[in-house]
């Protein structure tokens, strides 16, 4: 099999997808996906619906330790942003704006919390990138709204 034909091949099979998942679709599964790992983190700040527990304060008084911020208050800010704008993401709602909370937050994360932790925080800032750029696409509810 020539390399020609390899390629050949490979471009036809990179078109279809293209074709069957499209941009919307990329856009969803990244609303979807990251709105999956910052939600799953916020519900282990939480007992019940949203009644946040004293090992996540301790976490914010003892390892994070964020500057300016009392621990407590930040446990509660973290908890609640990690189920509100997850879920804004899922529903597609305020994209762009959700998307652009949780990158800061991702950011603070980054800068404050756990430097060494580039890789993890470079692939959850890809998709709140692209959200953040380019909206929730065809199947959010910003479109259906026409909202930008």
């Amino acid at each position: 099999m020539s390399t020609s034909s390899i390629r050949q091949g490979w471009n036809a099979v990179a078109a279809g997808l293209e074709r069957w998942l499209g941009l919307d679709g990329v856009l969803l599964v990244s609303r979807i996906g990251i709105a999956a790992v910052f939600f799953q983190s916020g519900r282990t700040k939480v007992e019940g619906w949203l009644t946040v527990t004293d090992n996540a304060v301790g976490l914010f008084r003892d390892e994070y330790r964020l500057p300016l911020l009392d621990p407590t208050l930040a446990a509660h800010a973290a908890a609640y942003a990690e189920h509100l704008f997850p879920l804004l993401l899922v529903l597609g709602l305020c994209t762009r704006f959700a998307a652009l909370a949780l990158l800061s937050m991702t950011l603070v994360i980054q800068i404050l919390v756990y430097p060494d932790a580039w890789p993890t925080h470079l692939s959850w800032a890809a998709p709140l990138l692209l959200l953040a750029a380019r909206g929730g696409g065809r199947f959010a509810l910003d479109r259906a709204m026409s909202l930008p």
